[in-house]
């Protein structure tokens, strides 16, 4: 089983991004599970959700301990009170980071883990995509899931969000691809 945690903050997106991302996974052939982890539920505050995906039915139905990947939506949960999003990562495991920082540096920081990094938050807000004081940031993380895990095609990730989007799909299916094709790995 392949099991991904998202950390973001109240608003930007966490939970519906693991939800795009099951229903890609899905019309990719795996098995798929995609859950929040509700705590603080306030605009800001840090968030959880969870994805999980395999080739055979998931029977397990818990918070994920050890993930594959960690995605974080924005680097100030590197660094933030209370937030550990490495806790539990595999050995192997690879972070998932919305920064403008090189992914070096990140890694760096990381204490050597693999990441992939890609500025969602500038991605978005060329598209549209929220605020400038509050930017939605899940739809082109996407796009760098699909590039960094390479575990669910572009394609199929473009049309989980025209399917999934509340508003502005293609502005959110061009987010994505943007974020594809600016991710850089450490």
């Amino acid at each position: 089983m392949i099991e991904i945690r998202f950390h973001g903050r109240g608003g930007q997106g966490a939970q519906i991004a693991s939800r795009i991302l099951a229903e890609a996974a899905f019309e990719g052939g795996y098995d798929v599970q995609a859950f929040p982890y509700f705590g603080v539920e306030r605009r800001g505050a840090p968030v959880t959700a969870f994805t999980k995906l395999d080739k055979r039915p998931i029977r397990v139905k818990s918070q994920i301990y050890e993930p594959d990947y960690v995605v974080v939506l924005g680097d100030g949960l590197l660094t933030a009170q209370g937030v550990n999003v490495l806790a539990g990562l595999k050995p192997g495991g690879k972070v998932i980071v919305n920064t403008k920082r090189r992914a070096e540096d990140i890694k760096k920081q990381l204490g050597g883990v693999k990441v992939a990094v890609v500025d969602a938050t500038g991605i978005a807000l060329n598209n549209k995509l929220g605020s400038k004081a509050a930017p939605i940031v899940n739809t082109a993380i996407l796009g760098a899931i699909a590039k960094a895990s390479g575990l669910v095609k572009l394609e199929l990730v473009l049309s989980a969000i025209k399917n999934s989007a509340p508003v502005k799909k293609e502005e959110n299916a061009k987010a994505a691809k943007d974020a594809y094709e600016h991710t850089t790995e450490a």
